[in-house]
């Protein structure tokens, strides 16, 4: 007996068969990092290699090679839950490098961690880096940390003892070497540290301070500058002032929560005539009168600033009164923030000379001062001929109900008058 059997794949199909095209592509994307051949592909085949390299291939194959915005897009979402690109000049490449790089620093350990990490990537993000945000710097971990913590209390640990140990990540060779780093904003301290506190983990030792100050003077791009809650005193603001004074760039800086006094606000106003700045922030820091009266000597005298943040100082009515006589010459400060000063009438009898006077502030905050009734009537008064200003804050200054409502009413007047000249003649749109 012989039996005859047919057997064959239900399934199969010559459709299922991949063209030799599809089969080419797959090897290259399979050994990509071995042999990144995208160049010499056609665009639509470009397309598909593009679409499928996994993000995790390494940047020294895909930093210089792969500028494809949805490939980096990718990069972004995969690895990172929130992506706004529109912080990054609307570049998802650039994105990634400025987070990547960042990420690195805020865990580099000092001493521990292998510096090659930073120096291997500069030249693959050093085109594409615009800007770093850095809101934490590790110390170097303590040889022995139990025997230290038992030799020093709590009060030791506050004066910085250890603090030549404690220095940070030296940013000389990195930010000097980004040609395009435009803004540069950085806290000097630990998050999430938890049961491990130390007050010295917060310090921004003087040996920080130079290698910073040396750094932001050679970074001859640099727009914006800020470093913020990093216990930034006086002699320490007078160092990083000396290398940034006659910079070529700078535009902005801020130097809020910090512990700046009288003589950190001196060298600071030496600053303001000196460069370009046009947006100064010093929010929360210890500035008196002496230091309000310093800069105020410089506002005086000064044409490129736009705007001034002094909230949360103290430098009552001194210097509320210096800053005043120096707004009835200046000609270019249009933002001035004086909220929390312990102002009181006789700074706002001066400004509301100001306002009768001044055409070019537009912004006034003196919330939460100690302004009273009197006061507000005579900021009212100032006010009356007054077409410029259209933004001012009187919250918690004490100059009664029915005076801020009439102020507020001849600011909305002045603000609705600036939004139609604006309608009826927009600004010319650059060629």
């Amino acid at each position: 007996y012989h039996t005859h059997r047919v057997i064959e794949d239900p399934e199969w199909s010559l459709a299922t068969v991949p063209h030799l095209t599809e089969l080419c592509l797959q090897h290259i994307i399979r050994n990509f990092e071995k042999n990144p051949i995208l160049d010499c592909l056609l665009p639509e085949h470009q397309r598909k290699v593009l679409d499928r390299l996994s993000t995790g291939l390494p940047l020294a194959v895909t930093a210089n090679l792969i500028n494809d915005e949805d490939y980096w897009k990718r990069c972004c979402t995969e690895r990172w839950q929130v992506c706004d690109i529109s912080n990054y000049g609307d570049s998802w490449k650039q994105m990634f490098f400025e987070r990547h790089l960042e990420n690195i620093l805020k865990r580099f350990i000092p001493n521990t961690t292998d510096p090659n990490q930073v120096l291997e990537l500069i030249p693959l993000c050093k085109d594409y880096v615009r800007k770093l945000e850095v809101d934490q710097f590790l110390p170097p971990v303590k040889v022995d940390q139990k025997a230290e913590r038992d030799d020093l209390s709590d009060t030791g640990s506050d004066f910085g003892l250890g603090e030549v140990s404690m220095n940070h990540y030296d940013l000389g060779v990195l930010i000097t070497a980004l040609p395009h780093l435009e803004e540069l904003h950085l806290t000097y301290g630990v998050k999430d540290c938890g049961m491990n506190f130390e007050w010295n983990l917060f310090n921004f030792t003087q040996q920080d301070c130079c290698n910073l100050a040396v750094a932001v003077k050679m970074c001859h791009n640099l727009k914006v500058f800020k470093l913020t809650q990093s216990k930034v005193d006086d002699d320490k603001t007078r160092l990083l002032v000396h290398n940034l004074l006659d910079h070529p760039c700078l535009v902005e800086l801020n130097l809020s929560h910090n512990l700046i006094r009288d003589k950190g606000a001196r060298a600071v106003g030496k600053l303001i005539n000196r460069s370009k700045l046009e947006t100064l922030n010093l929010c929360n820091n210890q500035i008196c009168h002496l230091g309000a009266e310093a800069l105020a000597k410089a506002l005086a005298e000064n044409s490129t600033l736009t705007s001034l943040n002094l909230r949360l100082n103290c430098v009552e009515d001194k210097g509320g009164e210096a800053i005043g006589r120096a707004l009835l010459t200046n000609t270019t400060l249009k933002t001035i923030h004086l909220g929390s000063n312990n102002l009181s009438e006789p700074t706002a009898t001066l400004f509301s000379q100001v306002l009768a006077q001044n055409t070019t502030l537009t912004t006034i905050n003196f919330s939460c001062n100690h302004l009273g009734l009197d006061g507000g009537k005579q900021l009212l008064e100032g006010l009356a001929d007054n077409k410029a200003l259209t933004e001012f804050d009187l919250r918690l200054a004490e100059v009664g109900q029915e005076t801020e409502y009439l102020i507020h009413q001849i600011v909305w007047a002045n603000r609705e008058a600036a939004r139609l000249g604006a309608l009826q003649h927009p600004p010319a749109k650059p060629l």
